[in-house]
Order: C-alpha cells, then sequence, then structure tokens
C-alpha cells in the first residue's frame, strides 16, 4: 500500500497535515527525554487544522502505560490537557491526502489489531529495526504515514523519533507553546462562525 512516487511541495498542494509533537510528562515521555535529550517527545498526525482528526500510537488507558495501541486522539482531554506543543503543517496533493487517509481509515477500522512497538523503543537506542506485525510506537507511525502519502523520509521510520519527524525538510512549524491555548485560537473562531 505504499506510494511509490515522491512527490515534492508544489502549487497544487492543496491539502494540509499537521505534525503535532507534545511534552506529555508520562513516565514512559520521561524516559524518552532522558535518552533523546529533547522535550517534545510524543508524534501524532491530524488532518485538520483544530486537530479533530488526530492519530497515533499511545496509551489507550489514561492510568495505565502498558495499554498501548492505534487510537484516535482527543487533543483537548487526559495527557494533552496540560501538554506543550509544537505544530508543523505539511501541503500536500488530494492523491497524497487521500491516500494517507485511507490508511487510516483501515488502522482505524482494525485498531484493535494494532499494538504498541515498546520493543521497537529499544531498537530506536540500539539503532537496529525491531519488525513486529501490527505494531509501531508514535513516530514510527507518523513517518510511515508521511511515507504512504508518498513523501520522502530520509531514514527508517522504525528509526524514527519525534524530533527526527521534526527535522523533515517539507514540515514547516506554524505554533509552540501549551495545546490548550492553540486549540482555544483555533477552535474558538469556528464555534462563533461556524
Amino acid at each position: 500500500m505504499v506510494v511509490e512516487k515522491n512527490f515534492e511541495v508544489g502549487e497544487e498542494m492543496a491539502y494540509t497535515i499537521y505534525i503535532v509533537l507534545t511534552k506529555t510528562g508520562t513516565l514512559l515521555s520521561k524516559a524518552i527525554g532522558m535518552y533523546t535529550g529533547k522535550e517534545m517527545n510524543h508524534a501524532s498526525i491530524a488532518f485538520d487544522e483544530e486537530l479533530i482528526q488526530m492519530y497515533s500510537f499511545g496509551r489507550k488507558q489514561l492510568n495505565n502505560p502498558l495499554s498501548g495501541g492505534f487510537l484516535r486522539e482527543d487533543a483537548e482531554r487526559g495527557l494533552f490537557e496540560t501538554a506543550d506543543c509544537v505544530i508543523y503543517r505539511c501541503r500536500v496533493s488530494q492523491y497524497q491526502f487521500l491516500e494517507m487517509m485511507k490508511f487510516v481509515r483501515y488502522m482505524y477500522l482494525n485498531r484493535d489489531r494494532y499494538k504498541y512497538n515498546f520493543i521497537g523503543l529499544f531498537g530506536v537506542m540500539m539503532q537496529k529495526e525491531v519488525r513486529r506485525e501490527r505494531a509501531y510506537f508514535c513516530s514510527q507511525f507518523v513517518a510511515m504515514l508521511l511515507k504512504v502519502g508518498g513523501l520522502k523520509i530520509y531514514q527508517n521510520p522504525a528509526l524514527m523519533t519525534p524530533h527526527c519527524v521534526a527535522q523533515l525538510p517539507y514540515l514547516e512549524k506554524v505554533y509552540a507553546g501549551k495545546l490548550a491555548d492553540y486549540l482555544q485560537d483555533v477552535r474558538a473562531p469556528a464555534m462563533l462562525y461556524g
């Protein structure tokens, strides 16, 4: 299902996706931060500016860090309520957007079959891919989805941290700060005039 073409950002890029990096303050996030030396240690992808259609791999139950898998994230609740974030946007073609959405829809319909790739995190530390069927960690999922959309990924998605994703040259930083503040800014106008 991976698209073979690599598209470059151009004028025909009428759609926008968003890459959201967050600092949630969980024990796992802190441990990853100790290893990477970076603050933002969770990556998500969203198909709208308001982050209503935001997806990633993470914990399914707020109080159980071992209950990980594929999920549609609620940017207003749980670990995100007080999270710091950096948000990037990426212009893509209709074809790329639809390819990524199609893949996410398939995963969402089969979400109970997907697991969090805890072991893959150790692979990142050792710079050796750990392949597990239907298992991803957050930045691996985001990088893989960009690749599905035909965007160039400069290393193996299984070895990419959120910081690696943020370094992709076609991403444009649009916000850094509290996620709640960003949501208030982008969602409030839509509610007033929507």
